[in-house]
Parts: structure tokens; sequence; C-alpha cells
């Protein structure tokens, strides 16, 4: 059995931060975006973009994952916005109504 795997590239422009995410997000890979978010906001960061270009797939943890981030940047002043979702990961945003919130 292959372990999933996810890639994290971070970066920065000043208080910008860019993530580019390569790979599936699923229960055994949010644990990492958590904490690359989390970084990103405990580092100062008022503006976080995540590229989704090359995530094939992003379950509910991956959202659950994201809306909490969201929330806690709105909390500190900051937004998070994503970008480039695959048709899959648009369709689940789009479902949930989160589409709103993170695009």
């Amino acid at each position: 059995m292959t372990l999933p795997q996810l890639n994290i590239y971070r970066h920065d422009r000043g208080r910008r931060a860019l993530l580019t995410l390569a790979g599936e997000i699923d229960p055994a890979t949010a644990p990492q975006v958590r904490a690359a978010l989390e970084r990103c906001l405990s580092d100062g960061v008022t503006t976080i973009d995540v590229d989704l270009t090359t995530v094939g797939r992003c379950d509910s943890s991956g959202l659950r994952v994201f809306i909490d981030a969201s929330r806690h940047a709105a909390g500190t002043h900051a937004s998070l916005r994503l970008h480039y979702p695959s048709p899959q990961t648009a369709r689940l945003l789009a479902d949930t109504g989160s589409d709103l919130l993170l695009l």
C-alpha cells in the first residue's frame, strides 16, 4: 500500500505567503496542511494564497482544515484564499457553500 503524499512549498513576499500544494489532501495529509497554515499565521502573514493547481483530490478533512484556517485568519485580521482548485475540489467547495468563504 502506498502512503498518500503531499508536498507543500511556501514562498513569502512581505506579509503575504503563497502555499503551493502538490498531491492529495485527505485524512493522512490534512495535518500537514493545517500545520503549514498555522505556521503562516504565527509568522505574522496577513494574506495566505493557496495554489491548488497540482492537488488531484481534496476530501472533507482538507475542507475542514481550510475552513478552520480561514476563520482563524479572519480572527487575526488576515485572509486565506484558495486558487485553481481541481473540478472535484471546486465541486466540493460549491456543494458545501464553502466557495463563498474560500475562493
